[in-house]
This record gives structure tokens, sequence and C-alpha cells, in this order.
């Protein structure tokens, strides 16, 4: 089975799915990454502004941070290889690289609305 890392560029989350707008690219992945995990697949994100230290450890990607900079964030390694740099693997991708199906990767809306009402303490 595939073990698949992806070096995120600096985030304010581990995600980066968090804050005023959220991009729905890292929201896409982050949903990809979990379904993914819950199959046992060995899948990691790195976050370059929490956790720099596999960005150096790992030669291929220290050495594509200094040659390229940045910019060639994020970097994908499948089993040790980089597979693509500068854009998040697409769910085809994913289920090429693990042999999970995409509808597998895709998580339904709900179907109930949720409905929150605040009150407002004085």
């Amino acid at each position: 089975m595939a073990k698949i890392e992806i070096f995120d560029p600096a985030m304010c989350c581990a995600t980066g799915v968090c804050g005023p707008s959220v991009d729905p690219e890292l929201t896409r992945v982050a949903s990809a990454v979990f379904s993914l995990q819950q199959k046992g697949i060995e899948i990691t994100r790195y976050n370059l502004g929490s956790e720099p230290e596999p960005f150096v450890t790992n030669q291929m990607v220290n050495e594509l941070l200094m040659e390229k900079g940045p910019e060639c964030l994020p970097i994908t390694l499948v089993d040790g290889e980089v597979v693509k740099m500068a854009d998040y693997p697409t769910n085809e991708e994913f289920a090429e690289w693990t042999g999970v199906k995409i509808e597998e990767l895709v998580h339904e809306k709900p179907k109930k609305k949720l409905n929150i009402t605040l009150n407002s303490i004085n």
C-alpha cells in the first residue's frame, strides 16, 4: 500500500481549513486525506509553518525548496518519490495511488440543515 506525504506551505493550522475565508481546494484535500486515513492508508501532511523539521530532514524536499523556493509547495511524495509539485493532488490521483474508488473520497453534503439561534447576553 502506498505511503503518501504532503508538504504544505506555511498555513495557519494543520489543514489550512480555518479563518474567515476557507479555500475550497484545502477543504477537498482535508476531506480526501481524512477519508484515506479512515481506510488505513498511510498519509501525512506537514505544515511548513508549524512543522519545519520534515522539510529539512527530507533531502528531496529540502533540495526542491532551496532550488525553487516556497513556490514549489505543496510537494506530494508517494513512497518517497516526488509525484506532484506546486499543486495539490486531485481526487483522481489519490484514487490511482491508493486503489480507493473516487466515490469514497467525496463526502456528501448533510441532508438536513442545522439552524442555530444565538441569544445575546447582556
